[in-house]
């Protein structure tokens, strides 16, 4: 069975009313959740030697090769990507009605407060910069959250 990460999945598990930016974003992290679990149960099983020889396809980025070894050394891999997507699969519907209702909140808080504008008037002065070489030592990069906040 081919394992099909795409819209038509999100709409299997009652995800498909999510918006677009939304969609993308959870099926990439579906995609890394998938990875690092099928990952995390190889190496489970791998000898140290063999976790090593994979690592170096890993390290060298060949998709092909570590394919090829992965067919060789675990010619049951394909059953644990499987049986790892459907796990995946379940939690994630059983888990639709809060993601959408936490889009849905999100949706409305955005909605409901939109950004402020400053006042600023046509004669306001834009802040100096700073006169010396380098910025005040004591100023810090604004604080980003980073990734999906829902």
């Amino acid at each position: 069975m081919a394992i099909n990460l795409d819209r038509n999945l999100l709409d299997e598990l009652g995800l498909g009313t999510l918006p677009e930016a939304e969609k993308s974003s959870l099926l990439s992290h579906i995609y890394e959740t998938l990875e690092m679990r099928v990952g995390m149960r190889l190496a489970d099983q791998m000898s140290d030697q063999q976790l090593e020889e994979f690592e170096k396809y890993f390290e060298a980025k060949d998709d092909a090769g570590a394919f090829n070894w992965l067919e060789t050394n675990f010619p049951n891999y394909k059953e644990i990507v499987q049986d790892e997507f459907n796990k995946l699969k379940e939690e994630i519907k059983q888990s639709a009605p809060q993601i959408l209702q936490a889009s849905q909140d999100q949706q409305n808080t955005v909605a409901n407060n939109p950004p402020i504008q400053p006042n600023i008037s046509p004669q306001a002065q834009p802040p100096q910069p700073p006169t010396g070489p380098y910025p005040p030592s004591n100023q810090q990069p604004p604080n980003q959250p980073f990734g999906p906040t829902a």
